[in-house]
């Protein structure tokens, strides 16, 4: 199956939010990953193929831009109000660096295969097509 077809049988379903909470973003039931990242052949529930997902470095590059601007935002004001030593900087913002791109990554993922289904993105087809 590709990503247009049937889906006007489960109205009511938000393709970007099913996938941003890792669901079918068809019906909005199924599991879309089979690991933290990995997505699975098929949904279980409505038998969409996801084969048409292809999420790339886009959830990566939003990830390091969004963690990014917050951390040295942050890691600035407390360094000028504060100035503590070297050391309270790596433990304090490399566990944060850490937990804020790991959390983030499977939901902006899904919510990517989200949006290319909704969009019906297909690799190698023009718009006009």
């Amino acid at each position: 199956m590709n990503p247009s077809s049937s889906a006007g049988s489960y109205p009511g379903v938000s393709a970007s939010g099913a996938g941003f909470r890792g669901r079918c973003p068809r019906c909005g039931k199924g599991k879309l990953f089979a690991g933290y990242l990995t997505t699975r052949d098929s949904c279980s529930e409505c038998g969409l193929d996801y084969g048409f997902t292809d999420a790339g470095d886009g959830p990566a590059v939003f990830i390091i831009l969004i963690v990014g601007f917050l951390v040295v935002g942050l890691a600035l004001v407390v360094e000028f109000a504060v100035h503590p030593p070297y050391w309270v900087h790596m433990v304090v913002w490399i566990p944060l660096v850490l937990i804020l791109s790991f959390g983030m990554l499977r939901p902006l993922k899904g919510w990517f295969i989200g949006q290319q289904f909704r969009h019906k993105a297909a690799e190698g087809r023009l718009a006009d097509e």
